[in-house]
């Protein structure tokens, strides 16, 4: 499991005195967090020829990101316009192996309306594994698709909602035995999550809804062991802990945000504080999140999420990571901006002295819509990729090589040259006198040509 630790060190002899650091570290091994970090994802729809039967994905396949887009996008354009998001606590591929109907034996499935529903869907799709990132954007993805903000409804809000099938409406569904599964035996809590599903199907068929609906978690509720460690044994495994930590470094000397005009300072929230939420926050070796969440803040709950990609790249024959965008998630709506300009190659860090929303500082933080948040992160720095101990490594700084500093002292230098240059050529073309007077000799008479 995940296990989140902050860290807080004074540098001497230094003007950053005291450096505000913030390290995430990670108890488990590698290899267990990247299989920690795969959930299924059932997809299910009322309209026909959503999804192709080639779209299968084959065994140890990991769905990412940009795959998952090219599976929704048809539904999403062609498919119905009520999109319903069931979201557990915790699922995995396993459970419907262990606890479903797998062999015949569909009284004792604890799936049996999931499986009904499927059986009788024009179309369906099963993903087995799908990467955590995409699955914690998808909300955010369906909002952006659809157009329309999530609404969290049970069984009593469903009833009373007037759908529409020409309207979009993305509904939130949290199922509720989730929270006490602790509690309940997981058959028991996958049972009751199922009648939850089945009831909120026959809710929306006997209005005649047209539908698109999901299953996923949040989280997996089993670990897999990774195959490439298994076959190399345990030496292979130990050998590859000591390799590298799993870990999202990330330090600023001043972190404040701003909400309709008014600013609030974090840096103190942030660094050096031992129960700070940080739900959601994950890595691997392709994607990180580091999540920050502060209650209260401005009256409401607030959730900064900074998302990291790293991708390999042929031209440079490199692996280079970029921060994909930075999201803040505040009463049911999220505020993006693009942050692309935050990238540099995967075994380094990356820093800058201003990361931030103002024009004054930079705009490194762009919005493509105007937005009442406001952020600026005062000698930043982060890396996600190849951490090893708690040290950042080399700096990808973002101030280019040519600074106004250096400008200014090149431009000083090309005038001085020019002059020098100018100077010497006007030496160089002086001539001396090739005749002189003789008082002996005839007198010099210059005739003046008209």
């Amino acid at each position: 499991m995940m296990a989140a630790t902050v860290v807080s060190r004074i540098r001497t002899g230094t003007r950053w005195a005291p450096v505000l650091w913030l390290l995430l570290s990670l108890v488990a091994v590698a290899a267990a967090v990247a299989a920690e970090q795969q959930v299924p994802l059932v997809l299910w729809s009322s309209d026909r020829d959503l999804w192709a039967p080639v779209a299968d994905t084959h065994e140890g396949h990991i769905t990412s990101d940009m795959q998952l887009s090219t599976y929704l996008d048809p539904a999403l354009e062609l498919g119905p316009r009520n999109v319903l998001l069931f979201l557990q606590d915790k699922l995995s591929i396993e459970d419907f192996t262990a606890y479903g109907g797998v062999f015949g034996n569909k009284q004792d499935s604890a799936f049996s309306n999931l499986e009904n529903a499927l059986d009788l869907a024009p179309s369906s799709l099963v993903l087995p594994a799908v990467d955590w990132y995409a699955i914690s954007t998808l909300t955010t993805y369906l909002q952006e698709k659809l157009g329309a903000s999530p609404l969290h409804v049970d069984l009593a809000t469903l009833k009373e909602l007037k759908l529409n099938a020409s309207l979009p409406a993305l509904l939130l569904i949290r199922l509720p035995y989730t929270a006490s599964s602790g509690l309940m035996a997981p058959r028991e809590v996958l049972t009751g999550n199922d009648e939850v599903i089945g009831q909120v199907l026959s809710t929306l068929e006997s209005e005649d809804v047209p539908y698109t609906a999901a299953l996923t978690a949040v989280r997996p509720s089993r670990v897999a062991r990774d195959v490439a460690m298994v076959a190399g044994g345990l030496g292979r495994q130990l050998l590859q802990t000591q390799v590298a930590s799993p870990a999202i470094l990330f330090w600023a000397q001043n972190f404040s945000v701003a909400y309709k005009d008014e600013w609030k300072d974090l840096t103190s929230l942030t660094f050096g504080v031992e129960n700070l939420n940080l739900t959601g926050s994950f890595w691997n070796d392709s994607f990180a999140m580091l999540s920050l969440t502060y209650e209260p803040l401005f009256g409401a709950t607030v959730t900064f999420k900074f998302i990291l990609a790293s991708r390999f790249y042929p031209v440079s024959a490199r692996y280079w990571f970029t921060m994909e965008r930075l999201e803040i998630h505040s009463n049911g709506s999220v505020a993006h901006f693009n942050v692309s300009q935050v990238t540099g190659p995967s075994i380094y860090s990356f820093h800058c002295e201003y990361v931030s929303s103002l024009s004054k500082k930079g705009s490194l933080l762009v919005t493509n819509v105007p937005s009442l948040w406001q952020m600026t992160l005062h000698n930043f720095q982060i890396q996600a990729f190849n951490v090893t101990g708690e040290q950042f490594s080399y700096a990808s700084d973002c101030a280019g090589f040519f600074s106004p500093g250096i400008w200014m002292g090149l431009l000083t230098t090309l005038f001085m040259l020019f002059i020098f240059t100018y100077g010497l050529h006007m030496i160089l073309s002086l001539k001396t006198m090739d005749r002189f007077d003789d008082h002996k000799g005839p007198t010099i008479t210059l005739t003046q040509i008209v």
